[in-house]
């Protein structure tokens, strides 16, 4: 039994494969066809999954899209009735494309899928999840456990916002709902727009700079924009905020309650925008921490399976975890729209048809996240050469060792090695490697490599069974998604003068024996690496600890601002020459910067759109 899930038209389209139930592959159409969060139609990552498993649609059984269109349009009708004749000018710019595609979407979707397809019996295949069931089924049917609670969080599907599943066996009990316009994601959001930030990319930035502030607006935006119950239920006073029939995420009112306008993108950050990144995210983690509480009481269970936007706070996911209501965690990896592809290929495998399900209690299903393309060793030697790259080929002992020298020596690697990640995090497959020892290398990614504003954090990728070593974390974090503290031996003590400084000055002082993945406020955003998902990436640490004695290492995704992570050797080589990387290593070619014609520079700063 073959189901192939669809997220598309909105953001961050995606195609997944399922086969029998295990999931085969999984890509998003941003890495194939280089424009950030694309929304189109997964053409290339469709084909990709295809190619993955050896079959043509026509070997398909079913195709599942991951939300209803009509209940979402109903939804877009209803609120722009009820707030008439306020948000006519966003009513005006909707209504031509909904009337046009997407109110339309399964005539669309059948068409496009024509293209795929000799036999031609498409509409018989297709199904339609609701977005919500499409994120709880991703959450907790690849996760290890036989039973959980599922939280899904987000901007908004077709009405919900927050909805509450429970999970046994092969199958989700739906339990509650939060409905549009209440939202936890878009009030992030709003303040993602307010700080002068991008909605749906800037929050991972307001999340990175809350450190530095002071959450000294959390108790006006407690007593003013959100009203939150003891059981984390919510309730927001839609006077402060304009996304609902507007086109802004916030109102006058909110700009007067905080005190100005948007800060314009093209200012500099200040205090102020630090203290308001501070604030969001406390009341956020509130919110998560208050309804975490209220399930685990309610439900009797000790296992919670997380999915949609907000999952990908890993912050409030370290603190969930700590607080220790429940045992333990599991995050969807593609927590976002991306992944709801993913689920729903699953919800139609095991809510529709009602398969089995067979979790295992250790491992999740989803082998690490690395469910995109790879490339064989020869392939990547003619593209290189094609290029006119200059490289080495080496065994692997040899390149391995290679690697880790060059790291060892204060070189940023660029690393390009087995299948691609799924899901916002570089993983160890298409990442940027540095050396957490060095000081300056924040800055030298941040600045020199990456383009992006030098407050933003980089995660350490530790070996598993070296974590408690280094970080107040004793439990697996394979996917970037939970935050802990550095331990407490390992931590530099500050001076008076270092103590007293604020906001950004604070970003240059060393603050533990790994200052390159320690934040301000002494944590980091952990990536356990673990032997059985990736063995490569495992044997690189190893030879980096036996090196240095350190078992950890700066990764970073590998692209600029603005890119998508790199897909194919020829995206990495050209990611490699514009910018100040040293070295690349992909497949088993060893490629140093010194060496390569200076012609093929190019100048990729300039090349993508701020994100």
């Amino acid at each position: 039994m073959r189901i192939l899930g669809i997220s598309a038209y909105y953001h961050d389209s995606a195609a997944a494969l399922i086969e029998d139930g295990r999931v085969v592959a999984a890509a998003q159409e941003e890495r194939f066809t280089r424009k950030k969060h694309d929304p189109r139609f997964p053409r290339n990552a469709i084909q990709y999954c295809l190619d993955e498993a050896g079959v043509g649609l026509d070997q398909v059984d079913h195709v599942t899209f991951y939300e209803k269109p009509f209940l979402k349009f109903e939804r877009l009708l209803e609120t722009y009735l009820a707030q008439a004749p306020r948000g006519f000018t966003s009513f005006r710019a909707a209504m031509p494309i909904w009337i046009k595609e997407k109110l339309f979407q399964k005539s669309n979707l059948v068409k496009a899928l024509k293209d795929f397809s000799d036999a031609g019996d498409l509409e018989e295949k297709l199904l339609f999840a609701e977005h919500h069931q499409s994120h709880a089924a991703s959450a907790f049917y690849p996760s290890p456990f036989d039973e959980a609670v599922v939280l899904t969080m987000d901007g908004v599907g077709e009405w919900a916002t927050t909805s509450v599943s429970v999970g046994r066996g092969n199958a989700l009990e739906a339990k509650r709902e939060i409905h549009w316009p209440h939202s936890l994601g878009l009030l992030y959001s709003a303040f993602t727009y307010y700080t002068g930030f991008r909605v749906n990319s800037g929050e991972y930035k307001v999340m990175g700079l809350a450190p530095y502030g002071e959450p000294r607006f959390a108790d006006l935006i407690m007593e003013h924009l959100i009203d939150v119950k003891e059981d984390g239920s919510f309730w927001l006073d839609q006077s402060y905020f304009n996304y609902a029939g507007g086109l802004t995420m916030t109102s006058e009112r909110f700009h007067t309650l905080l005190g100005g306008p948007p800060r314009d993108p093209d200012t500099l950050i200040t205090q102020r925008e630090m203290d308001l990144a501070a604030s969001v995210q406390r009341v956020t983690e509130e919110v998560v921490l208050r309804m975490a509480r209220d399930l685990a009481s309610t439900y009797d269970m000790d296992r919670l399976c997380m999915a949609g936007g907000v999952a990908l706070n890993c912050v409030a996911n370290g603190k969930l975890l700590r607080e220790g209501t429940f045992k333990q965690i599991w995050v969807q990896p593609a927590a976002g729209d991306a992944g709801g592809a993913l689920g729903a290929a699953l919800a139609a495998y095991h809510d529709h048809l009602e398969a089995e399900r067979k979790p295992n209690g250790a491992m999740d299903a989803m082998a690490g996240s690395y469910l995109g393309p790879a490339f064989p060793q020869e392939d990547i030697e003619q593209r290189l050469s094609g290029l006119g790259a200059k490289f080495e080929t080496l065994d692997e002992a040899d390149f391995i060792s290679r690697t880790a020298a060059a790291l060892d020596e204060g070189k940023a690697v660029g690393w390009f090695s087995g299948r691609m990640e799924f899901g916002p995090r570089a993983l160890g497959a298409r990442s940027i490697l540095g050396d957490p020892r060095n000081p300056q290398m924040q800055k030298t990614l941040n600045l020199r490599i990456k383009y992006r504003e030098s407050f933003r954090p980089f995660a350490p990728s530790v070996l598993r069974e070296d974590v408690g070593d280094y970080f107040e974390l004793d439990s697996d974090s394979p996917y970037m998604l939970l935050v802990a503290d550095v331990q407490e031996g390992r931590r530099k003590k500050m001076t008076q003068e270092e103590e007293a400084l604020f906001g950004i000055d604070k970003l240059n002082v060393p603050r533990s024996d790994i200052p390159a993945v320690t934040h301000v406020d002494y944590s980091a955003r952990i990536q356990t690496v673990h032997e059985d998902t990736n063995p490569r990436y495992h044997a690189l640490l190893t030879a980096f600890k036996k090196r240095t004695g350190c078992p950890v290492l700066v990764n970073t995704s590998f692209n600029v601002r603005g890119e998508p992570i790199v897909c194919t050797p020829e995206d990495a080589f050209r990611c490699f020459m514009g910018t100040e990387l040293d070295c690349l290593a992909i497949g088993n070619c060893f490629l140093e910067k010194a060496d390569q014609d200076p012609a093929l520079a190019r100048d990729y700063k300039s090349e993508f759109a701020p994100d």
